[in-house]
């Protein structure tokens, strides 16, 4: 395994052997084969879309593959390792690259507003598949970056720049929930596996390991958090946040409705640290605490 630091614009560039326009961001057009086969496991310090259009390169970031090979975007963020190997060696990988450095988006609209794109927190089986109509315009708007780059740096530049990318951005969120709708019955099956092991949670483990948390059901599904509560509510109107807290309470119900158990004892059963906190979680949904809806 190669380590490869991407931890400037000019470090890629001179990986890449193209030459630096922008100190800041670049777009990269990679058509050449690999030689030899090798596995790498690259290092981001910036920001990364790339539309892969070839078969033969495995992309992986987490436990498994990406779950398309060929006209697939995938999104990488700063602190994130991917690891990439080749089926053959005769491949040749062709992908078009957008990269940009954190730098670039201080003080602006872009850069307070970055976390919205939880793409780029997705990890195994959650490359985004485009349309054909989808690749023109997401090549369109790369391809104006790329001009813009080319134009000599002026105060206008860099606003421009950053402009293109939160279109290209929020364009990629549209192809998202997109993908989120024509993957209905993939995502049915999420969710369902989701409250078959909620359930499980709650009357098995909570009592042991505590509430249970949307990190842990993400993990069991294969998918990252973000992408994984994008899906819960795409397709039941809630947060998985919310379905826990849904289910909490009923289980909280059908305890309290006997009598053998005390109020502490189903706060216990149910994962709360402290007995107050489930009171509160209880009157919080509703209006009510545990005792006073015993005796209603």
């Amino acid at each position: 395994m190669i380590d490869i630091n991407f931890d400037s614009i000019q470090h890629i560039n001179d990986h890449y052997g193209v030459e630096t326009l922008h100190p800041l961001v670049t777009v990269l057009h990679l058509d050449k084969g690999v030689g030899e086969k090798m596995d790498l496991r690259f290092n981001y310090g910036v920001y990364a879309l790339w539309l892969k259009e070839t078969k033969g390169c495995n992309i992986s970031y987490g436990r498994t593959l990406y779950d398309f090979d060929e006209m697939c975007l995938v999104c990488f963020a700063p602190g994130q390792q991917v690891n990439v190997s080749f089926d053959d060696t005769s491949v040749i990988p062709k992908c078009v690259g957008l990269l940009f450095h954190p730098d670039l988006l201080k003080q602006t609209n872009l850069g307070a507003n970055i976390s919205r794109y939880e793409f780029f927190d997705y990890t195994s089986t959650e490359a985004l598949h485009l349309s054909s109509s989808e690749i023109v315009l997401f090549k369109q708007v790369v391809e104006t970056i790329e001009q813009e780059l080319h134009h000599a740096i002026d105060k206008h530049t860099r606003d421009l720049i950053v402009s293109n990318i939160e279109l290209l951005l929020n364009y990629s969120l549209r192809f998202y929930d997109r993908q989120f709708v024509t993957r209905q019955e993939i995502n049915h099956n999420v969710v369902k596996k989701f409250l078959l092991l909620l359930d499980e949670y709650i009357k098995e483990k909570a009592e042991h390991d505590g509430l249970p948390t949307v990190a842990y059901f993400a993990e069991k599904c294969c998918l990252s958090t973000g992408y994984f509560g994008t899906l819960v509510k795409t397709e039941t109107g809630r947060t998985a946040k919310d379905v826990i807290n849904n289910r909490l309470l009923v289980r909280a119900k059908e305890l309290l409705q006997s009598d053998i158990l005390s109020v502490s004892q189903v706060s216990q059963y149910l994962g709360f640290e402290y007995p107050q906190h489930f009171i509160r979680f209880f009157k919080s949904l509703t209006g009510k605490t545990p005792s006073q809806w015993r005796t209603t």
